[in-house]
């Protein structure tokens, strides 16, 4: 972002001493830019970004795009902000092949991408059908970033699914396992999470014992993705394995394992299994949220055991505010 006055004035007076880009041809254009950057090497992103967002603003996509080109010939590479611009424009209009370019570039830039650029970068692909290119696309990303590719892969596979594109996440998955990047911890984490989230309960287990034939060892995120989604669907008996087979490798249970077990338990109306469990990690010194509070004075009431529910009501407000919120269990990119 464009933040401090002297480059606000500078990047001003390019647009007052140039004839309006409409009106240029982008070879002019791209002269002008490497005139002022000769002047100002320190300003290059944000004079180029000042022209990319007028073309894309004034809807000249491919004057945006020939522009691009050209600053990559000469080895000058965008701000992360032009080039999510460009991503989100391509998008707009199903670009296809300028996306799958732009975003390549962009990973070659030497700037950080951020998730809003594979964000951009999978909406844009929503229309797509042709896995077959996007699959080619991916082997090429793969093969060109090795050996950062297993983290470029994850955060496309993210990113579909966060834009609800579960199937080209999927996909991209599977294809993975034939790559030479293979999938790791955090790509079996976040599938896991996906095929739990769309209740793909079976295929949720059947991808966490194929972690385990690959010999990738299941950590606390892991166990505690299986746990949450299980007790969703009832199956508090493959909770308690799981949760027995934590403790056998030595993984301790945290606030997030023990808030799925004592939900899942309460909601089924197990609740002795869910005081059990919510006195099992006040021992370990586990401070419980707010959540769990709330969630067994709720089913302590239904069960008609309201005694306990206020004497836990009390202790929940006697605690405040120490207690975790729902907040802080948001997780981030």
């Amino acid at each position: 972002m464009l933040s401090t006055p002297r480059i606000r004035y500078h990047v001003a007076s390019l647009s007052v001493q140039a004839s309006p880009l409409e009106k240029e041809d982008v070879d002019e254009v791209l002269s002008q830019i490497l005139s002022a950057i000769e002047i100002t090497p320190s300003s290059s992103k944000e004079i180029c970004t000042f022209h990319i967002e007028k073309l894309c603003k004034a809807k000249k996509l491919q004057h945006a795009s020939k522009l691009q080109q050209s600053l990559h010939n000469n080895h000058i590479f965008l701000s992360p902000r032009a080039y999510d611009l460009l991503l989100e424009a391509a998008g707009e209009v199903n670009d296809v092949d300028l996306l799958l370019q732009v975003f390549k570039d962009a990973l070659f830039s030497g700037e950080s991408m951020n998730p809003t650029s594979f964000r951009n970068f999978a909406r844009g692909l929503s229309k797509m059908t042709d896995s077959v290119l996007l699959l080619r696309f991916v082997q090429e990303l793969s093969e060109l970033t090795f050996p950062r590719s297993v983290t470029v892969v994850n955060r496309v596979i993210f990113a579909f699914a966060a834009c609800g594109q579960v199937d080209k996440a999927l996909v991209v998955f599977d294809h993975m396992k034939t790559l030479k990047c293979k999938p790791d911890l955090v790509t079996y984490n976040t599938v896991l999470g996906i095929l739990g989230h769309i209740r793909r309960i079976d295929d949720m287990l059947q991808e966490f014992g194929s972690m385990k034939e690959v010999k990738i060892v299941p950590d606390i995120i892991t166990y505690n993705t299986l746990l949450n989604n299980l007790q969703k669907v009832g199956r508090l008996d493959l909770c308690l394995e799981l949760l027995k087979e934590m403790s056998g490798k030595g993984i301790q249970a945290d606030l997030r394992t023990y808030t799925a077990m004592i939900e899942g338990f309460g909601r089924s109306g197990k609740i002795e299994e869910s005081l059990r469990l919510f006195d099992e990690m006040k021992f370990k010194q586990i401070c419980p949220s707010i959540y769990i509070y709330r969630s067994l004075v709720d089913n302590l009431k239904k069960m008609g055991k309201l005694e306990l529910s206020v004497t836990l009501a009390g202790e929940m407000n006697a605690s405040l505010p120490g207690l975790v919120s729902s907040k802080d269990f948001k997780r981030k990119d």
